[in-house]
Order: C-alpha cells, then structure tokens, then sequence
C-alpha cells in the first residue's frame, strides 16, 4: 500500500469512527498529518482524492471540510465510471438494473404521493410528445425513471440507480428503438408502469419495470452480438491473402 493510499485509509477511518463527523472542519494540513504521524505531501494528495470522492470538501481560503456524506455525493462517481463500460461488462450492469429496478419500482407503487406521480406523468407525457427526438426521449425517459425510484424516499437507491442507469446508453437503446419502429412498445412499457403506480399496485408495478428492463437488455445483447459479428466479418474481409 503506498503512502497516499494510507493516509486515505486513516482518514476515512477517523471520519467513520466520528472523529470527523459530516460537517466538520479538518486541522490544518501539517497538524493531520503530525496526527497521522505521516509527512505532508500524502496527507495533501489523500485530502484530494477524498476531495473527488466527495468524501471532503476543500474550501479555498476557508479550509478542508467533512462533507454531508449524503449517498447523492458518495455514489456521484457511479455514473462516470458506467460510461466507460463496454460488451459484456454493459450486459452484467444491465443484468444488476434488472435485480434491482422492478423491486424498487414496487417499492415505489407502495410509497409515491399524488405529487410524486404527476411528475412521473409529466415526463411520460413528454416522451409521447417527443416522437422521434431520441435526445429529447431520452432526457425524459431517465427523469421518469428518476421520478419512480426517488418515490421510494431510499436516496441510496435512487443514487445508485441513476448512477447504473447511463444516460449514453439510454441514447443508444432509444436510438435503437427508434430505428427498429418499437419505439411505441417501449412507451407502452412505461405507461404500464405509470398506471401501476398510480394503482398502487406493488406486484403489476414490479412485473411492468421487470418487462421493460428486459426489453432494454434484450436489445442490447443483440445489438453486441451483431457488432461482434460485423467486426469478425470486417477483419476476416481485410484479412491478407
């Protein structure tokens, strides 16, 4: 373990004991590290790495801050990381969104408030009126499912599938749909789910999520085989003779 990746240890340490509760201000960079017992130079690259972790929060000319901590800062990071995923590392993330959304989306049947399901109806709404406007579908496609999921009230949850769902990779199924004229299917799925919602019907909710979530994998399995089949024809018609 280098030093930097010490001093990151030991002060996620002291912030999980309580040391450094969520709001609290730091000591000065030469007075952690004498705490540590560690130079300076790790403490400082330590303190910016939990910086982007959203662990601390660095205030020039104020100082160093323990952040909320709130799940919504911690699993920030999430999405940056899903976008770089590609073949199969996509169909295992897809596979986790399946566990996870139809059971959160029946959570939500059971806990979303009349105000929480207009603005669900509003984004689905919008994406009817959006027809063949994929960047527009899909800007209202991820607020809708955001709606449902942050009707839960589980912030960690709604965090960690907003992360799971990439909005790049939303644009690609849309686009998909769109091409292949099942767009309508995909609306039909999530008015589906709106209206077991606004039954509160915590069964056809999860069986409408686990649906739709299935018709986006499907497409995307199909969509990697063919481009592992266009690239295998590519390279087997440039192959030297």
């Amino acid at each position: 373990m280098s030093l930097t990746d010490e001093a990151i240890s030991r002060i996620r340490e002291l912030v999980r004991s309580g040391r450094f509760p969520a709001g609290a201000r730091l000591p000065p960079e030469h007075e952690l590290a004498a705490e540590l017992g560690m130079s300076r130079s790790p403490v400082r690259e330590a303190v910016k790495a939990l910086a982007v972790a959203g662990v601390l929060d660095v205030r020039r000319g104020d100082g160093t801050y323990v952040t909320s901590l709130a799940p919504s800062l911690l699993l920030a990071g999430l999405g940056s990381a899903v976008e770089l995923m590609q073949g199969n590392t996509l169909l295992e993330l897809m596979e986790v969104r399946r566990l996870l959304e139809p059971t959160a989306t029946a959570v939500a049947a059971a806990r979303i408030s009349e105000a929480d399901l207009a603005v669900v109806y509003e984004h689905l709404e919008a994406m009817r009126a959006a027809a063949d406007d994929v960047e527009l579908l899909n800007f209202h496609d991820a607020a809708f499912h955001h709606a449902v999921i942050a009707a839960t009230g589980n912030e960690a949850l709604t965090t960690l599938l907003d992360g799971i769902s990439s909005r790049t990779l939303r644009a690609r199924v849309w686009r998909g749909m769109t091409d292949n004229d099942a767009a309508p299917l995909t609306l039909a799925q999530h008015t589906a789910i709106y209206e077991a919602l606004a039954e509160g019907d915590t069964a056809t909710a999860h069986a409408a999520a686990l649906i739709h979530v299935g018709t986006s994998e499907r497409w995307l399995r199909e969509h990697l085989a063919e481009s592992d089949t266009a690239a295998e024809e590519a390279t087997t018609f440039h192959a030297p003779q």
